[in-house]
């Protein structure tokens, strides 16, 4: 047989790398200060002893197995061992409140929960009596860290590492049975069910395939060149389809490294100690990354001021050109050389960059500004534009074509076209088999031919063949004169700056546009502290008139960039407010990939709104919040409205 043929199934490949590169590591996990490694033949022997205990526990084929945690070895290999015996791996967000996961549980029907700690048995416990609809009562839970979990009633509960030994135990009596199940897997078998981040309403269950992931992970690799040599950090949520196809799919696939941080609160220094030759991150990663550089250059001293300041201008103006191989005069390639020796080598360096051959950004546009920050600095940053329902690629950026306005081109084997109201279409071997229990939406998002329906507008550049990305179909739209309307290419000018964490821009339909701005309360506070300004909580320095003055001046440098584009000009920032607590997630005003949720805002924000339009100066409000523990309260403040300068463009009305 081909061997390509029998690699049709993840637990397939873990064979074929437990058998081609035993020795080497699959996984690195670091606990108390010190990395453990674990061998690809290591992980599979793991994995074969946890799903043998999953079978005692009576896990049938078809059987859905949530999984919510951390980024743990031991969760990833929960995964393949579900896949092994047959059954539906349903990664959750770890962050999701209880009533979140409740409707993920019961719409996915999981009879088997892997958790990562006693947090995330305590929300599942929590919800565990309102799931006994038609077949969908939990079975069993199982627990990574035994920490806290000794009082508990363990009937129905076991730790994963118990399981795992009661599977070894079990190897003669339930292997073949194993061996049959694994056997019975095809490129047609459910790989993995993700749920979309439900920005406009409840999350959809996105059932992807072995050849979804396989196909998309075999051609995405070969693209780039990736190699068993490589090393990633897994740090993003589990749940989320990007680490699933990075950490998964791209993983086995070429059989490199997958490093899994201590806590999320040591990400930067993990990402430093381990220097990943392969690395994706969303713009708000590399927007809080530079966040950090920029608060630490305010810090230094006049003369590293000078000098990071003196070479990074010269890095902007040649090191995306050096990084693409085009030509540089002799002089500029001298000056580079020296900032790589004192300034750009250093910094990548203690970023954990230094060692990077692809970093790639996705999930939201990200700022050229930022963009343009990293390659001038000769990290190969590039952008792709994907989906869940894609297996993430729907197009990638080649080396030497890379640049801060497009997403590239369709990925190996990909098709993308244009719909006649600008729609972007794709099909593709990654295109998503169904929306589980969702047969409407499905036939609504994928045709008969497989196109889907991104809800993305945009359009294909005459020449380059790149892709360009407007904003979502349904945010663009126009102004009350006509004008086009397209939010986030504002909002990613203004998340540039180290002081704003987040913006929305409104106007659709209106005279002008307004916005709501979040300030970066590390970024600021810093500046606060360096000027001795006092403040007791976010609310208070947001209203503060220096920080006030600050983005106002912010707001009028993206206004005039925003002016230079003819057909954008219209979007310029009329008038602002900074909103009194940062938009979160547990509030329902992002996803859990921190995505905006705009109609949630413009109801929740209604008031303010009508502030902007109604010409008032200042606006008191209340606002609901949601605390850690799930209890609610209100934060009260009075916020004040500034007016933004507006600059003069060659304005061009939007095509009827």
């Amino acid at each position: 047989m081909d061997k390509a043929a029998e690699l049709q199934s993840i637990p397939a490949l873990l064979a074929r790398n437990a058998a081609k590169w035993g020795a080497l590591p699959a996984f690195r996990e670091k606990e108390f200060g010190i990395w453990q490694s674990r061998s690809w033949a290591e992980t599979q022997t793991e994995i074969r002893a946890m799903a043998l205990g999953f079978l005692s526990l009576g896990l049938e084929r078809g059987d859905h197995v949530a999984i919510i945690g951390r980024n743990r070895p031991a969760l990833y290999w929960s995964i393949v061992a579900a896949q092994m015996c047959g059954a539906v791996p349903v990664p959750l967000y770890q962050d999701a409140v209880a009533e979140e996961m409740a409707y993920v549980l019961e719409h996915c029907g999981a009879r088997f929960v892997v958790c990562g700690d006693q947090e995330q048995v305590d929300k599942v416990l929590e919800v565990q009596e309102s799931l006994g609809g038609k077949g969908t009562k939990l079975h069993h839970i199982a627990y990574l860290d035994k920490r806290g979990m000794r009082k508990y009633g363990h009937s129905h509960m076991n730790a994963l590492a118990d399981i795992a030994s009661e599977g070894r135990a079990a190897e003669q009596r339930l292997g073949p049975e194993l061996v049959k199940r694994i056997a019975e897997l095809t490129y047609d078998s459910t790989c993995v069910m993700l749920y979309t981040s439900g920005t406009t309403g409840k999350p959809k269950g996105v059932v992807l395939s072995n050849r979804n992931i396989i196909e998309t992970a075999k051609n995405s690799s070969e693209f780039d060149h990736l190699r068993h040599s490589d090393d990633v950090l897994a740090y993003l949520p589990m749940a989320w389809v990007g680490d699933f196809i990075f950490s998964v799919g791209q993983a086995y696939w070429t059989g490199f490294t997958v490093n899994c941080p201590e806590s999320e609160s040591t990400v930067k220094i993990c990402l430093r100690e381990i220097g990943p030759s392969y690395y994706f991150a969303p713009p708000r990663v590399f927007e809080g990354l530079l966040t950090d550089v920029t608060i630490r250059m305010e810090d230094a001293g006049r003369f590293k001021q000078w000098l990071y300041k003196h070479f990074m201008g010269v890095a902007r103006r040649v090191g995306p050109a050096l990084l693409d191989g085009k030509p540089v005069g002799f002089g500029d390639r001298v000056a580079y050389w020296l900032g790589g020796i004192s300034v750009y080598g250093p910094l990548k360096d203690s970023l954990g960059l230094g060692r990077l051959r692809v970093a790639y950004t996705a999930g939201e546009a990200i700022g050229p500004e930022i963009f343009d920050f990293y390659r001038a600095l000769g990290i190969n940053l590039k952008q792709l534009y994907g989906q869940t329902e894609a297996s993430v690629f729907i197009t990638q950026q080649p080396d030497g074509e890379v640049r801060s306005d497009t997403v590239g081109v369709p990925s190996p084997g990909v098709e993308v076209k244009i719909g006649e109201n600008g729609e972007v279409y794709y099909r593709s071997p990654g295109t998503f088999v169904e929306y589980y229990k969702n047969p409407e939406s499905t036939a609504s998002t994928k045709d008969a031919e497989g196109w889907v329906a991104t809800g993305d507008a945009g359009f294909f550049e005459e020449g380059t063949g790149h892709l360009r990305i407007i904003d979502r179909a349904k945010d663009v739209g126009k102004m009350a004169d006509g004008r086009l309307f397209a939010p986030k290419y504002v909002e990613n000018k203004l998340k540039f700056y180290a002081n704003i964490l987040e913006a929305v821009v409104l106007g659709a339909g209106r005279d002008y546009c307004t916005a709501f701005i979040n300030i970066d309360l590390t970024a600021v506070g810093n500046w606060a502290e360096r000027n001795n300004i006092a403040y007791a909580s976010y609310q208070e320095l947001s209203q503060h008139p220096d920080v006030l003055e600050t983005i106002a001046g912010h707001v009028e440098e993206v206004n005039k960039s925003v002016a230079a584009d003819p057909m954008l000009a219209g979007c310029q920032i009329h008038r602002f407010l900074i909103l009194h607590k940062e938009l979160d997630a547990d509030d329902g005003e992002m996803t859990r990939t921190r995505k905006v949720r705009r109609k949630v805002i413009e109801e929740k924000f209604a008031d303010l709104i009508a502030a902007f339009y109604g010409g008032k100066d200042s606006i008191y409000t209340e606002t609901e919040v949601t605390y850690e523990d799930g209890r609610k309260g209100a934060i009260k403040a009075t916020l004040t409205i500034r007016d933004a300068k507006i600059v003069a463009g060659q304005e061009r009305m939007a095509a009827e």
